[in-house]
């Protein structure tokens, strides 16, 4: 993680390395470094005193005159109108917006607005009476930008462009200013007319008077403030191509890239269209009716992307396929589904460094995908600030950018989440089938805002299993665990040997953390056995009998969960065997009892009662009588155990559980039977 650049020495610095290098740095961590050098914005007026929220913001319709800051000597000063419709959610007879006092000064305000206050950088309207719940209604702003540098709108070599996430928005137009209110866009921007313009949406219409010319934009999707833009040159060089949608290929959506003079997008331009495509197989359809990228006009945006919705901005001759891959799946997640606070930050980074991986996965294989998860946990693992990705406080005090863009935590651990929650669930398809069901739901996300209690219970839905507590570990608690686990090669001196392991994690710095375990084990003849085990409690232990000799023990040998330290080395695994035993109390009678939940999906317990040293075999039947599945065999000491059953691979249906206990020396002592019910 790079350093916040404060001086303009270190600046000056940085901005002599050749673009060149840019493509070698992920486009997580340039997006990280860019947006964690933003000034900090006015966010320590949103104290706990800042009034409610009491209305719903519909529509932003702009109009300004930013004709003079093309042409020498480039002023930041404007002149300007804008007109926000919102529907009143709590009766009222005063609205407050956000706008930063030495940027912007109110004029007058008009239509249902009366008259107005504009101090500590908040504007309140007084409405001409109360309006109750429900009713809409719209106020006029009438206002002008000073010649400042407020590091949100900048100007200089003919060229414009805004800037404004975390809350810079409200530095070149009164809004309010938070992510989880979204409207639509009407923007009318005079300009040269040698000045080509974009903004967010699709453009409505354009038109020349002279030597000027009038860009209309319309954004028919919902645009957070923070993801508002326009940004223009003169003579700004401009190449469109199109992608066609995989919904209807007679239908396509306009890419266009905006680019400086010597810059060279075409490779980029090449690229587009497949990236498009394969997001678009991964998380639904691309929803916008345009998209597009520009390469800063003017100086102020010297590294990194930024992501507003529908034309990204990148730093100058910055055409990375890693940054864009990053910048580009972020109108998915973060555009298309945006935070619905600060403190859901992670749905749209984290969201979009995975997705760097995923191009990869595309591009390069699965190898390239995992190099690329694996240098994500790098990053965080050395690091790691000691914070979780989700921190409830940042939803009411927005914190400072180097906080709120920390590599990694907010990029880097997110990713990682993600890889992992593709490894719990066990089948990509159920995995890819979650995100494209959350990024494709109309009626609760897609143009709308998203909290991580609606994404958990989104993907708990879709995967038909609660994973509340996966969130709940990896997103809400911070840290990650440390396993100092056991393994036991044991000859039980009759042509078997029991090999044992107790997953242990040491960690005081982070609760226990749930999840399943994949283990390797080497013999002296054979193939290599693979056991998955759901590890729900510390210290848990599990014990297998085998007739070959096992050579080697190996933990998480593909290093799926990402985000931990280990060591297993050999040592006396408590107990001996079992899936999970409990020999407090130890059972009088053989018993094997109903599965819980049942009926179920995926996963069940299972617990029998063994009260001598026996043979054990768990195995579960269809109702043709064909074994599915054996959970258990093995030589087990007396106590109660508890077996996970996972029947994700199976489908919905009747089936049945059998267990039999031997003797050492082969005679039956016990077998029952009894039937369950997957119901997916």
């Amino acid at each position: 993680m790079k350093p916040r650049l404060y001086y303009l020495l270190i600046t000056l610095l940085f901005a002599s390395v050749t673009f060149s290098q840019m493509p070698m740095k992920k486009g997580s961590e340039l997006c990280s470094e860019r947006k964690r050098s933003m000034p900090q914005s006015f966010y320590e007026y949103d104290s706990p005193n800042t009034p409610k929220h009491t209305f719903d913001v519909l529509d932003y319709k702009l109009n300004l005159d930013i004709r003079s800051c093309f042409i020498t000597p480039y002023p930041k000063s404007f002149t300007g109108s804008v007109k926000v419709k919102f529907r009143v959610d709590t009766a009222l007879t005063a609205i407050t917006l956000n706008a930063v006092n030495t940027s912007i000064t109110v004029n007058s305000v008009g239509l249902s607005g009366a008259s107005f206050t504009h101090t500590s950088n908040i504007l309140t309207i007084t409405l001409n009476r109360q309006y109750n719940p429900g009713e809409v209604t719209e106020v006029l702003i009438n206002y002008s930008h000073s010649n400042v540098t407020d590091g949100a709108f900048y100007t200089g070599s003919g060229g414009v462009f805004t800037d404004a996430e975390p809350e810079g928005a409200r530095k070149w137009f009164p809004c309010w200013d938070k992510p989880g209110d979204k409207a639509t866009l009407d923007l009318t921007i005079k300009v040269p007319a040698n000045v080509k313009l974009g903004s967010n949406g699709r453009l409505n219409d354009s038109t020349v008077t002279g030597d000027t010319l009038y860009y209309h934009w319309i954004s028919r999707d919902p645009v957070s403030t923070y993801l508002t833009v326009m940004t223009g040159k003169v003579n700004y060089n401009l190449n469109i191509v199109y992608w066609h949608k995989l919904s209807n290929p007679a239908d396509s959506v306009p890419m266009r890239f905006y680019f400086n003079a010597g810059e060279n997008p075409v490779a980029m331009q090449n690229i587009i269209g497949p990236m498009t495509t394969h997001f678009s197989q991964k998380y639904g359809e691309m929803g916008f009716e345009k998209n597009g990228f520009t390469t800063a006009p003017s100086s102020g945006f010297t590294w990194g992307g930024m992501e507003n919705q529908t034309l990204t901005t990148l730093c100058q001759n910055c055409w990375s396929e890693n940054l864009i891959s990053h910048e580009y799946a972020h109108q998915w997640f973060g555009d298309m589904i945006t935070c619905g606070t600060w403190a859901d930050i992670w749905l749209n980074e984290g969201f979009a460094t995975y997705s760097e991986a995923i191009w990869l996965e595309k591009t390069s294989g699965y190898s390239s995908y995992k190099s690329d998860i694996n240098s994500d946990a790098s990053g965080y693992l050395g690091s790691n600030p000691g914070w979780a990705m989700y921190n409830p406080s940042w939803a009411v005090t927005t914190p400072d950018v180097n906080t709120l863009f920390n590599t990694a935590i907010t990029y880097n651990k997110g990713a990682c989440v993600l890889h992992m929650l593709r490894y719990v669930l066990a089948d990509t398809n159920v995995f890819f089938n979650c995100l494209r069901s959350y990024a494709m739901d109309t009626a609760n996300f897609k143009y709308k805002n998203s909290v991580t209690d609606d994404f958990t219970a989104k993907i708990s839905t879709v995967s038909g299993q609660d994973l509340t507590w996966f969130i709940d570990e990896w997103v809400k608690q911070p840290n990650h665990p440390v396993y100092a686990n056991y393994y036991q090669f044991a000859n039980n001196g009759n042509g078997t040997w029991n090999i044992g392991f107790q997953a242990r994690q040491t960690q005081s710095n982070t609760p226990f953390h749930r999840m399943p375990l994949t283990l390797r084990v080497s013999f002296s003849t054979g193939a290599d056995s693979v056991f998955r085990v759901n590890n729900t409690a510390n210290n848990q232990v599990w014990i297998w009998t085998t007739n070959r000799t096992p050579t080697a023990f190996s933990f998480d040998p593909d290093n799926d969960i990402v985000l931990k330290t280990a060591t297993t080395v050999a040592g006396t695994v408590p107990g001996t065997t079992g899936i999970t035993v409990n020999n407090n109390e130890l059972p009088n009678v053989f018993a094997l009892k109903q599965n819980y939940p049942n009926p179920f999906n995926p996963v069940t317990n299972i617990k029998f009662d063994i009260p001598k040293r026996s043979n054990v075999v768990l195995r579960v039947y269809d109702v043709t009588g064909r074994m599915v599945s054996e959970i258990y065999n093995g030589l087990s000491d007396p106590g109660e155990y508890t077996a996970d059953f996972d029947a994700v691979k199976l489908a919905s249906g009747v089936y049945y559980y059998e267990i039999t206990a031997n003797t050492p020396t082969g005679n039956v002592v016990f077998k029952d039977v009894k039937k369950m019910v997957v119901v997916k």
